[in-house]
């Protein structure tokens, strides 16, 4: 059965439609990297998956409930971490977990602080006296104690150093990450979550654009680097698009063949950044 199931979703905020038509697909076992520009839909998207976001049109199921209709049930089997901290900030620590416990009956209490332990987070602090970083390793404890089914990353290490960061994915990957659990991960740093990700969606005016696993994306994209020689050939082939780089004209096909690519320039597979300028740069 699929994690999640969402199909034409439409949601409009006086004239301007924040999601039309988004379709996305989630099975068990998936990373899937959901990416966008500011404005696309991905924060509306995540938010009417789970269920605090009503939709105008669209059906959506995530494990078997509509987030609509039985928001208490799908919180007992999904986790959520925003880009800002969403727990009460007047609340210490130790009273957070004892609320968390009291209404989660999946929630592991000794699990989540067995994880504070290895921080710096002490249970008599408040919440508003944490740093960010220190915030999200709080959220981090909470969702690693939860038998949740499915994870889902709203811009989760925003302002975090690249220690931080590094640190929260590992975490992520090491102690939640498993064949039947699935993440949905939202990030302005595309390159930092591209050798985590299974699959990658493109959302661009509340539509999806792309929506491959990676697997399809090296088989499907290629890029070529070559010298002016060879331009004016790589143009009549209809390239996505076409930057200068210090090694020559970078230029990226979908679908073209490799080895007839290979005659002009050195071929490789486009980065995640490269494939998303080439791919949503060119509808804008």
């Amino acid at each position: 059965m699929s994690v999640l199931q969402a199909r034409g979703l439409v949601k409009n905020y006086g004239d301007t439609a924040a999601l039309d038509g988004f379709d996305l697909s989630i099975e068990p076992g998936r990373i899937v990297g959901l990416i966008g520009p500011n404005g696309s839909g991905k924060t509306t998207a995540l938010k009417s998956i789970l269920g605090i976001s009503y939709l105008d049109a669209g059906e959506i199921d995530v494990l078997g409930i509509n987030p609509a209709h039985d928001r208490k049930a799908l919180m007992r089997r999904t986790a959520y971490i925003a880009d800002v901290g969403i727990l009460p900030r007047w609340m210490k620590i130790g009273h957070v977990l004892d609320f968390i416990e009291g209404v989660n009956p999946s929630f592991d209490r000794q699990t989540a602080l067995d994880t504070l332990a290895k921080t710096d987070i002490k249970l008599d602090k408040k919440v508003h006296t944490l740093s960010k970083g220190m915030n999200v390793q709080l959220h981090l404890a909470i969702v690693l104690a939860i038998n949740a089914e499915l994870l889902v990353l709203d811009e989760p290490t925003l302002g975090l150093d690249i220690l931080y960061r590094q640190q929260f994915y590992d975490a992520v990957l090491n102690d939640y990450f498993e064949e039947q659990r699935s993440i949905l991960i939202t990030t302005h740093e595309v390159r930092e979550i591209e050798h985590i990700l299974t699959d990658v969606v493109f959302i661009h005016r509340g539509r999806s654009v792309l929506n491959l696993s990676m697997d399809q994306l090296e088989v499907e994209f290629a890029k070529v680097t070559a010298g002016p020689d060879e331009l004016e050939v790589l143009r009549a082939l209809q390239p996505l698009s076409e930057r200068k780089s210090l090694q020559g004209t970078e230029c990226i096909f979908r679908g073209a063949d490799r080895a007839m690519l290979a005659q002009h320039g050195e071929v490789a597979t486009p980065n995640l950044a490269e494939l998303f300028v080439a791919v949503v740069g060119g509808q804008s």
